[in-house]
């Protein structure tokens, strides 16, 4: 097997001594048993794991049926791995020794495999894309768009490619990578937990935390309004409609809102999914009327997240942190 046939596979752990001491990487579900017992299918493994543990959610149970079968079944001996030490902050790599062992004499961490150790690196020795990937939120996982330089790193003369005086290519990509996958995030969380009249209610709450007054109409009223939002007790008045539908927003249902305004009014059309073509050239035509889309929405409640009610803060949980960016940014 070539260099080029092995893959490069990521790995974390609460207790670094149990690898780096053992020359092993194990994972956990010890109450799944012995994984060699299983038929070797990823159907098979995600039966035992929906038995083994009944209250996983699908996905939940995708995710955890999927590590524990490329541990047994994917991994090969010859691979190699990449486990981000948290205690010395060091970057281990190693190469596969042998085949998946149900060691019960780790106790917790039961399904192992032997590793040799070949390199402990600094973190500052890789870009910080190689090191957001090893960052998984999984606990095993395929080294897929930085593996070339992990393997790279396992030359003699590794460190002295590394220069201090360039820039990592890497940062704006890897800046962009998690800002995506945050907006993912919010967009997926509200389609999950907002439908109908909830979406209405969470939209009021973003407008008044953007500083407007709100009054949502009743439940299954035929207005077609959703929301009255004003700045102060003055015209204009800005009438909404909210719809949470997966299809993009027809033209003819942006018509029914400018039916519903009156001289002075101003809409404002809210929609988790997007706007047709048509829908999109009427909006662009009707500048008293505006259309906000699902990215759009997101890109609101980024700005507006700390004004939020309590109530959606919670259903949507973020923190603030700070994350690399370009030089020339």
């Amino acid at each position: 097997m070539t260099d080029e046939e092995k893959k490069v596979w990521g790995i974390h752990t609460q207790d670094d001594n149990l690898f780096l001491k053992n020359n092993v990487i194990a994972i956990g579900w010890s109450d799944m048993g012995d994984l060699s017992a299983i038929e070797a299918s990823r159907e098979a493994f995600k039966e035992k794991y929906s038995q083994v543990y009944p209250n996983a959610k699908k996905g939940s149970i995708a995710t955890g049926a999927g590590m524990l079968y490329r541990f047994c079944h994917e991994v090969q001996i010859g691979d190699y791995v990449v486990f981000p030490s948290k205690s010395n902050r060091e970057v281990n790599i190693g190469v596969i020794k042998g085949e998946y062992v149900y060691d019960l004499s780790q106790i917790e961490y039961v399904q192992t495999r032997k590793v040799k150790w070949l390199k402990h690196l600094p973190r500052t020795a890789f870009s910080q894309g190689a090191l957001y990937e090893i960052g998984s939120a999984m606990s095993f996982f395929s080294v897929k768009n930085y593996a070339d330089e992990f393997l790279t790193a396992l030359d003699k003369d590794f460190k002295k490619n590394i220069s201090s005086d360039s820039e990592d290519e890497s940062v704006g990509a890897t800046a962009d990578d998690i800002i995506e996958s945050t907006k993912d995030f919010i967009l997926k969380e509200l389609s999950r937990q907002l439908k109908g009249y909830d979406l209405e209610i969470f939209v009021a709450d973003l407008l008044r935390a953007m500083g407007y007054r709100t009054k949502v109409s009743p439940q299954g009223g035929d207005s077609g309004i959703d929301i009255t939002a004003y700045k102060d007790e003055l015209p204009p008045r800005i009438l909404v409609q909210v719809k949470s539908q997966d299809g993009d927003i027809k033209e003819s249902t942006i018509q029914s809102l400018k039916g519903a305004m009156r001289e002075g009014d101003y809409g404002l059309f809210v929609t988790l999914s997007n706007y047709t073509k048509k829908a999109q050239k009427y909006l662009d035509s009707t500048p008293i009327i505006r259309g906000i889309n699902g990215t759009e929405l997101v890109e609101l409640i980024l700005k507006y997240y700390e004004d939020l009610s309590d109530k959606y803060r919670k259903m949507i949980p973020l923190k603030r942190v700070y994350i690399p960016v370009p030089k020339d940014e």
